[in-house]
């Protein structure tokens, strides 16, 4: 669905992102993960249209995407969320998913999607007025509505307590199997991924590091040293933990 091609991206003399190559399945739920300032945000931005590669090449379901603008790789099929929120907060929450639902090409899927997020009871309110997890739920299914090949998802957990991100995992899963597409997810909640991806690769100084099933990466030394190290001391999260 996904190919990454030595992807590149400068920032004067910063690398922000390096050589990363990996490709993502139809229907796969791939994870990345990364401590702060690894590139994952970058990634994305680039894979979306946002930026502009320095090098490399981006190609989805056999078409590049290099270069192209990000309303372009929206109508082709890629859709995102944003870390931090990017809804129109005096619109309605269905007017913020008509403006994506134009483009679409299923409004059933839509209707089932409010449904499947608890959406439904809160059409009429303007996107401000929703509990923070509710934000995080309308951004996902607005960028649904653009019946995207591919969504990517940057921190869709954040803010959510253990029952809601529980819930979540389950609401991507059925996002999987009713849109047909596959996702991208982005998040530090490092359970949350390892239960709901089925491969993750892990980068770090703009590089990726490793790529694997939740148990390999759990147990790779470089992603110990990367990413779970940096938690800090006896109270850092161990491999086995994340795995269960």
């Amino acid at each position: 669905m996904l190919e990454l091609r030595t992807l590149s991206k400068c920032f004067g003399g910063v690398q922000a992102v390096r050589d990363v190559s990996f490709a993502i399945e139809p229907g796969e739920i791939r994870g990345l993960i990364g401590p702060n300032g690894a590139g994952k945000s970058t990634l994305v931005n680039l894979i979306s249209g946002l930026l502009r590669p320095t090098g490399g090449e981006i190609v989805l379901d056999g078409r590049s995407m290099t270069g192209l603008r990000a309303d372009q790789c929206a109508r082709n099929g890629i859709a995102r969320t944003f870390q931090n929120l990017r809804l129109f907060s005096s619109l309605t929450v269905e007017q913020n998913i008509d403006v994506a639902r134009q483009a679409g090409h299923d409004p059933a899927l839509i209707d089932a999607a409010l449904v499947e997020f608890g959406l439904t009871r809160h059409l009429a309110r303007p996107a401000g007025a929703l509990a923070y997890g509710d934000q995080r739920r309308l951004e996902i299914v607005r960028a649904l509505a653009l019946a995207p090949k591919l969504l990517m998802l940057d921190e869709p957990a954040a803010g959510m307590n253990e029952e809601e991100t529980a819930a979540l995992g389950q609401s991507l899963e059925w996002v999987r199997d009713a849109a047909d597409c596959a996702l991208l997810v982005i998040d530090h909640d490092l359970k949350f991924i390892m239960t709901l991806c089925h491969r993750i690769a892990v980068m770090d100084m703009g590089a990726v590091i490793a790529s694997g099933d939740p148990a390999e990466i759990a147990r790779n030394p470089e992603v110990i040293r990367a990413y779970l190290g940096d938690a800090g001391g006896d109270d850092a999260p161990q491999p086995t933990e994340l795995v269960h």
